[in-house]
């Protein structure tokens, strides 16, 4: 594979690893769509890993508006230090509900008639796992991982926000000459990928340091 894309740019690796997205909702109750499904035809044990040996896809669930919410500390006052990071995955119940939901979801496409004839077998988290709340959220959690797009360690707000670092021009809150431009200034995350509203984010900040340099 990687040869035949290297030598003549052809083949599986000319295509991006998500060739399928799907937004639904993960139960009735929700007004909108509160899960993004990324479909990759491909799977592997874990990001780095070899690929599996045969032939498979993989369904990658995002919560698009969780609740559970981590932390960023440092450690140091060496910048060169890496910060103590927890991200605290599916700490609370609603995660953990929505988490158990979209396996669920995940179970109810790969049960469709269209599928059927391809046999499809599910291999993680098993079928051995029951369709239950608690077997669903334990499974969540073994078998979950990061989807790269942290947001939020630097939020902005007003200055009477204990938790605002920034202000609506992204300025470090008492501190001149300092400014945040990127995906941590979002208060919230958005109800998808991040990489637009970062770029946007991006643009907008550009434009604020320009208007107060000419000022």
């Amino acid at each position: 594979m990687g040869l035949e894309y290297a030598f003549l740019r052809r083949g599986p690796l000319t295509m991006a690893p998500s060739q399928l997205g799907i937004f639904t909702r993960s139960d009735a109750t929700q007004d909108r769509a509160n899960l993004e499904f990324h479909v990759q035809p491909l799977s592997l044990d874990k990001f780095g890993d070899p690929l599996h040996r045969f032939p498979a896809f993989t369904m990658s669930v995002c919560n698009l508006r969780p609740t559970s919410r981590g932390t960023i500390r440092l450690k140091s006052a060496d910048a060169a230090t890496a910060p103590a990071i927890q991200p605290q995955y599916l700490s609370t119940e609603e995660d953990r509900t929505v988490a158990a939901d979209s396996i669920r979801v995940a179970r109810r496409i790969v049960s469709r008639p269209a599928l059927a004839p391809y046999r499809p077998e599910e291999i993680l988290p098993g079928p051995a796992v029951g369709n239950d709340d608690a077997s669903l959220a334990t499974a969540a959690g073994n078998v979950g991982t990061t989807i790269f797009h942290p947001v939020g360690t630097a939020k902005m707000g007003l200055p009477s926000d204990p938790m605002a670092v920034v202000d609506a021009r992204l300025r470090v809150i008492g501190i001149d000459g300092l400014r945040v431009v990127d995906a941590s200034i979002m208060p919230t995350i958005t109800s998808g990928n991040t990489n637009s509203p970062a770029i946007m984010i991006g643009e907008k900040g550009a434009a604020m340091i320009l208007e107060d340099a000419r000022a």
